[in-house]
């Protein structure tokens, strides 16, 4: 069985939902131009709704012919919600998982899903991810790099990640609303750069919070392989060796050493010489095949890139299908 754990999915149903019940809690969807956006709480839209997102036969038949057995189906980052007030949030986030639970129990041996959670609320957070895991078996959660724009690290969520760990949550971290306040419209540096800038740095701010010290359990996938910290992890090793009191305050162990513990990175990478720099440096068993479906930027043909790598046959089968097994069950 072949995994692929990023992707994306806006259920018809739950576009339905918020066109008849958002403004209940802050979400209203408007047109422009002949396509739909979501707006929360009256300040943040998205970009326009895609219908490749919605159309389960179209994804179907993208995984049959890329060879995707399971995929595991999270939201659209952009409607995490973290806008809405905190009880207006896990109101939403319900409504979110329970029709998100409900597509994916349409093709069962095809799907698994992972929730959204409130984390503008953290205990809500928690509260909904025991819901989600053992009343609607979600295997996770996706979460943004940004709650509000307000970083991960400040926002406390301890509550949330002794949660996450002690239920053996699949965390996955996706990048959202890059950098605010830097240029990114040319050249389309916002999504080349901006995104994996956005996942490295709040990737950064948790690890050197001590968040994986705390709570050694946690699991999280870091997505686009990790953003840039792969690449600069010798630079975080470095300053937790030469600023013990300032990067290192927080960590009984080399930045690397938590990273090889309790994080995962997927394989949409675009470039087989980069993915056999993270069998070396990290082992193929914190490597799991990724797509980021439908999106252009993704990889829509990621078993035949795995296998383009050059890779020994074990790390290929680790990367394709036994890590992800082990993770999702």
């Amino acid at each position: 069985m072949i995994y692929d754990v990023h992707a994306h999915c806006i259920p018809a149903d739950l576009v339905t939902w918020m066109e008849d019940r958002g403004h209940q809690v802050g979400i209203d969807v408007e047109r422009v131009d002949g396509k739909s956006r979501v707006v929360f709480d009256g300040r943040y839209r998205t970009a326009p709704l895609r219908a490749d997102l919605t159309d389960p036969a179209l994804r179907i038949e993208t995984m049959d012919r890329t060879g995707i057995d399971v995929q595991v189906l999270a939201s659209w980052i952009d409607l995490t919600g973290y806008q809405l007030e905190p009880d207006l949030g896990l109101e939403w986030s319900k409504a979110l998982n329970e029709i998100l639970a409900a597509e994916a129990a349409t093709a069962p041996d095809r799907f698994v899903a992972i929730g959204s959670v409130p984390l503008q609320n953290p205990s809500a957070a928690a509260e909904e991810l025991r819901r989600i895991t053992q009343d609607l078996g979600m295997k996770g959660v996706e979460i943004a790099t940004t709650v509000d724009e307000g970083a991960l690290d400040l926002a406390d969520l301890d509550e949330f990640w002794a949660a996450a760990a002690e239920l053996g949550s699949f965390v996955l971290l996706h990048p959202m609303a890059p950098l605010p306040g830097v240029d990114l419209d040319r050249y389309f540096l916002d999504n080349m750069v901006g995104r994996p800038a956005e996942s490295t740095i709040a990737f950064a701010g948790l690890l050197f919070d001590g968040v994986f010290e705390r709570h050694p359990d946690l699991t999280m996938c870091v997505v686009h392989g990790g953003g840039f910290v792969p690449f600069q992890v010798g630079r975080f090793n470095q300053g937790y060796r030469q600023k013990p009191g300032l990067a290192g305050k927080n960590l009984a162990m080399e930045p690397l050493d938590y990273i090889k513990r309790n994080v995962y990175v997927d394989t949409v990478l675009n470039e087989p010489a980069v993915l056999r720099f993270l069998v070396d440096l990290l082992g193929s068993d914190r490597i799991l095949v990724g797509t980021d479906y439908p999106f252009e930027m993704g990889d829509l043909d990621p078993v035949e890139f795995v296998r383009s790598a050059g890779i020994a046959e074990g790390d290929v089968e680790a990367i394709l299908t036994t890590n992800a097994a082990r993770l999702l069950g």
